[in-house]
């Protein structure tokens, strides 16, 4: 009864059940008789042993933690005396749960007989197993359970046995396969640990680092904050060195040379403040090192450029702009460090440029040279006797008429005529055409030189700036006033004359734009040339016509017949010739002066040339006897010089006009 009892709890326990699990012994078991087996016995089988040894549940123990292992010899009455449990499975139905359903085979006779078990009439409850193991015990024979009487264990076969025997092994098997994983699950759980604190540990580590390492990194910041521009100030990177002293002069180098230079004003400033500080005194023998060599760097840069300038067919705005304008403060440091170097290469280049400019003006103006030019001498003067002017040649010029000689003034026309243009050019042009070719690309070679000037050497003074230049131009602007002197000596072109004067105004307009001031000398020069030569020219006309005027007879006579060709032209109410040439001579006069001031002298000149010519009219008109036709002789001409001034414009001009006007009007005849 008792072994039907251990092989029932062990058949229901589970591989880590604790002994509360175990059956209360209160409880009526009753043995179940499943009837005798119809098949043989297998050989070694005990039919009063279960199929799960004593050994088996002792080896399944091992699997269970420490706590919940029961020890060999336990006592039962313990066991017994614990409380019952309140809630436990029916056996039967736990069986059933793993070794199935009966077979269908059973009878209703063999559920009877199983009813039939009753509980036992003594129960011991205290049993002595002698140190003995469970199937020891039993096989020994029990006192209790008597000698003979034997435990029906049901009546399954023995294949049935072997099959749930199976069963059991197979979850001893996976009990201890469990056991093991849980053991390295143990153990990594353990090991996971260990690392897990070790891990803590170090970011406790490296949490108290970085807060040291920020400490640092602040406190090295609030000193580099302080300390930083000071040792910045005086450091020179070693690149700028090299640069300075190896490399090729241009964009790099200029700004390595603005770093020293920096530095240079940096350690100045120190030593001025008086204060003794040993960076000074331990990098001050190599800024004066770094400073001589680009000193020499500088000057040989210098004087390679100079010398490109002598080259032939070479464009000297092209060296100065890329070569010079783009390095200008290289030469400033030079003449701070080396002032009596930087003169002498200044003197260098005021003379490489004096032959520069000197060359290449005089071959344009041999070019201008090869121009053929109208002559207009003293036999084209306005009241010249027929006899003493020239044969006139189909084409030639009117020296009395402007035509479209006043567009060379026009703001259109700002390019200067080429020398190999003027050397092939073979039509015949007035003296403005030369006059105002040459000075046009000198006013401009002027202006660019000037202007370059004042950049590159920016640190010298005004009047430095201003001896320089006209060092440089003195032989060109003699060679223009030389050109002056030769377009307009024996000339008596006053037309002209004054075109070139109002040239020479446009281009002291155009200096004074371009801020040359440098330049008004030359062009006051070329005033002082032009005007005195239109004064003469306007005192030849008036000494013409006043010649005129003396040898016309003081009363009707034939001597008219000199100007006119037959004894009835002397009677003729028609306009003189001389009127005509004057009048188209004084709107060529008053076109040129439209804006011209009163302090010119051009409004004396035309006033006293006006003056001749209204003398010879009036004494020519005293040899015509009849009163009538000498009123319409003079308001013919007085008409004709009215109508052709009546286009012009200006102060001058309009005086003029009203003059002739009223001239007109006063003789009180109706046109």
């Amino acid at each position: 009864m008792w072994l039907e009892r251990f092989s029932g709890q062990s058949s229901q326990s589970t591989p880590s059940a604790s002994p509360s699990r175990a059956l209360s012994p209160g409880t009526p078991r009753r043995s179940v008789q499943l009837g005798p087996s119809t098949l043989p016995r297998r050989p070694g089988l005990n039919p009063r042993t279960s199929s799960l040894s004593v050994a088996s549940l002792g080896a399944s123990t091992e699997s269970l933690p420490a706590a919940a292992r029961i020890p060999n010899g336990t006592n039962l009455k313990n066991e017994l005396a614990s409380s019952p449990v309140g809630d436990v499975s029916d056996p039967l139905e736990v069986l059933e749960n793993i070794l199935g359903a009966p077979p269908p085979t059973q009878d209703a006779g063999a559920k009877a007989d199983v009813d039939a078990v009753e509980k036992p009439a003594k129960i011991e409850e205290d049993i002595d197993f002698g140190g003995l193991s469970l199937e020891e015990f039993a096989g020994a024979g029990s006192p209790v359970l008597g000698q003979g009487e034997s435990v029906n264990t049901g009546g399954g076969t023995s294949t049935d046995i072997e099959q749930e025997r199976d069963k059991f092994e197979d979850l001893h098997k996976s009990i201890l396969a469990c056991d093991e994983v849980l053991k390295s699950v143990e153990t990594y759980l353990t090991n996971f640990r260990a690392d897990l604190a070790a891990v803590s540990s170090e970011i406790e580590h490296l949490q108290q680092r970085s807060s040291a390492l920020n400490n640092k990194l602040q406190n090295r910041q609030a000193v580099e904050k302080v300390l930083g521009p000071e040792v910045e100030a005086f450091a020179i990177p070693p690149a700028v060195v090299r640069k300075i002293t190896e490399g090729a002069v241009d964009g790099s180098w200029v700004k390595a040379l603005e770093q020293l230079e920096k530095r240079i004003r940096t350690i100045e400033s120190k030593a001025k403040e008086d204060k003794d500080v040993k960076a000074v005194q331990d990098i001050r023998p190599l800024i004066d090192d770094v400073s001589s060599k680009a000193v020499e760097r500088i000057r040989d840069y210098v004087v390679s450029q100079i010398k490109a300038l002598r080259s032939p067919n070479i464009n000297a705005q092209v060296i100065q702009v890329n070569a010079f304008l783009r390095y200008r403060s290289v030469f400033g440091f030079l003449a701070t460090k080396q002032p009596q170097l930087a003169d002498e290469i200044s003197q260098a280049y005021i003379n490489t440029m004096r032959w520069y400019y000197s060359s290449h003006f005089t071959r344009y103006k041999t070019a201008l040279d090869k121009l053929q030019l109208h002559t207009i001498d003293a036999s084209d003067v306005i009241a010249a006797e027929p006899g003493s002017r020239r044969a006139v040649k189909p084409g030639a010029a009117d020296a009395f008429s402007i035509g479209r000689r006043a567009d060379v003034l026009k703001a259109g026309t700002d390019t200067a005529l080429p020398s190999y243009a003027a050397e092939e050019d073979k039509g015949t042009h007035f003296l403005e055409l030369a006059f105002r070719a040459f000075n046009l690309a000198l006013i401009d070679n002027a202006s660019a030189e000037y202007s370059f000037l004042t950049e590159f050497f920016i640190k010298q003074p005004f009047h430095a700036t201003n001896r320089k230049f006209n060092e440089i131009f003195q032989p060109t602007f003699q060679l223009g006033h030389e050109l002056t002197k030769q377009l307009i000596e024996g000339c008596y072109d006053a037309i002209g004359v004054l075109i070139c004067v109002r040239l020479t105004q446009h281009f002291a307009f155009e200096l004074q734009r371009r801020k040359v001031p440098a330049g008004e000398g030359y062009v006051n020069g070329t005033n002082m040339l032009l005007w005195p030569r239109f004064q003469q020219i306007i005192d030849a006309h008036c000494e013409s016509i006043r010649k005129l005027t003396a040898s016309l007879p003081g009363k009707p006579a034939g001597s008219a017949l000199s100007l006119t060709s037959s004894p009835a032209n002397a009677q003729s109410t028609a306009p003189h010739p001389l009127t005509q040439r004057f009048a188209n001579f004084s709107h060529a006069v008053l076109t040129l002066s439209s804006e011209a001031g009163d302090d010119e002298p051009v409004s004396h000149s035309l006033a006293r040339l006006r003056g001749e010519f209204e003398a010879f009219l009036l004494k020519l008109g005293k040899g015509i006897a009849e009163a009538r036709k000498r009123e319409r002789f003079l308001y013919n001409n007085y008409s004709l010089v009215h109508t052709i001034l009546a286009d012009t414009q200006g102060k001058l001009a309009e005086e003029t006009k009203t003059h002739f006007a009223d001239l007109r009007d006063g003789l009180g005849i109706d046109g």
